[in-house]
């Protein structure tokens, strides 16, 4: 682990300077960009995966099914011992309609997976429009995205440019004053300033701004993972309790057989649908926080722009010495925009309650809510030990 983080260090901090005085070409730099922080804002492979694994409960519903249904079998014949106790002293007369609801919930436990799958069409449905949604905004921000990586890259070389021209310039105001006799070694040491003392000047300036870079490029890392890991334990515990809901369901379904547990069912039914619910809502709220995250890039992408513009003169040059003095080479809003959708996304689960009410739900993601955010800021600070450590 620690072998791989210097790895990433060194790449990002050398990365720049393996190419002396010439540019990173752009298109480098964004192969670069995806080695590093990924293919995209939220891993297509690990999203990929997720999507399997969802249809992973509806074909694998069967170690208790049989259980279940010796269980609805038994519970059928006591319901039905009720049933016709009552008829014969007489407090209730013959009905058949309430005996053909032990005879429908049996039914059910043997069509179970087909069952699971009509009642999860609706939010599959909800699902796949949101998800569309989401993939289009999502390559937008992948392309602006990388579009900044290079923006961010060309400013750095222009600060660069900017400060060794002036340490020079500086350098050179201070021997201006000599006399006539001093010529001969003038012309050494303008030899010497413009074949030596010039690049190594260049040099030390591209190593500090290349540190400012690696800065930016650790805390932009860090957001993003702070945001896929909030993202990805979403659809992660979406995975889990449908799972779960799935195979243990047909327990729930013979037990509403007995009067006494009649709305167990209708309460796993309200559950089963709110989890599904889960990946339509996450889509959604990426889908917003995506608009965020755009506004956010061309925000400072009109930053950077204006940074590099040739025609701005002094007000150029004061505003790339603020850049330099600032000690990253960001402006933060990307950053933020992470952040706050980190934060958005660990809202689904209440989000999902608002539409179909379930208490047990609730509960249940507010305790793994809790226990995520713990690990999550366990991990933070270990990390940043980690980099200050290094």
């Amino acid at each position: 682990m620690k072998k791989t983080g210097s790895t990433l260090i060194l790449t990002l901090l050398m990365l720049p300077m393996a190419y002396g005085q010439i540019p990173v070409p752009p298109e480098e730099y964004k192969e670069a960009i995806s080695f590093l922080q990924g293919n995209g804002v939220y891993d297509r492979g690990v999203m990929r995966f997720f999507e399997g694994m969802r249809d992973y409960a509806y074909s694998h519903f069967g170690p208790f099914i049989q259980d279940a249904q010796a269980l609805a079998c038994i519970f059928m014949l006591i319901f039905f011992s009720i049933k016709s106790y009552e008829m014969m002293v007489g407090d209730k007369k013959m009905e058949i309609m309430p005996l053909l609801r032990p005879f429908s919930l049996l039914m059910l436990t043997m069509w179970w997976g087909m069952f699971c799958r009509i009642i999860a069409f609706p939010t599959d449905l909800i699902s796949a429009k949101t998800e569309a949604m989401f993939s289009t905004q999502n390559e937008r921000i992948n392309a602006l995205r990388l579009d900044r990586a290079v923006y961010i890259i060309q400013v750095a070389d222009k600060m660069v440019e900017y400060q060794a021209t002036t340490e020079l310039a500086s350098q050179q105001a201070k021997e201006a004053d000599k006399g006539l006799g001093t010529v001969m070694v003038d012309g050494v040491k303008g030899f010497f300033t413009d074949n030596v003392y010039g690049p190594l000047v260049q040099m030390k300036i591209r190593m500090q701004t290349n540190m400012q870079l690696l800065v930016t490029q650790l805390l932009e890392l860090l957001a993003i993972w702070i945001l896929r890991i909030c993202v990805y334990f979403v659809f992660f515990i979406q995975i889990i309790y449908s799972t779960i809901l799935v195979i243990l369901g047909p327990f729930s379904l013979a037990v509403s057989v007995l009067p006494a547990f009649r709305d167990a069912f209708t309460t796993w039914i309200a559950r089963f649908v709110a989890v599904n619910l889960y990946v339509g809502i996450a889509y959604l709220v990426l889908y917003v926080c995506g608009l965020m995250q755009e506004y956010a890039f061309l925000q400072e992408i009109q930053k950077y722009e204006a940074l590099l513009d040739t025609s701005g003169g002094d007000e150029v040059l004061s505003k790339l010495a603020w850049m330099a003095g600032n000690g990253i080479l960001s402006f933060g809003l990307v950053i933020v925009s992470f952040l706050v959708g980190a934060i958005a996304i660990t809202t689904v689960p209440s989000i999902s309650t608002w539409i179909i009410s379930t208490s047990g739900v609730t509960s249940a993601s507010a305790t793994m809510g809790r226990t995520g955010s713990t690990l999550s800021r366990t991990a933070s600070r270990m990390s940043v030990r980690g980099i200050l450590g290094k």
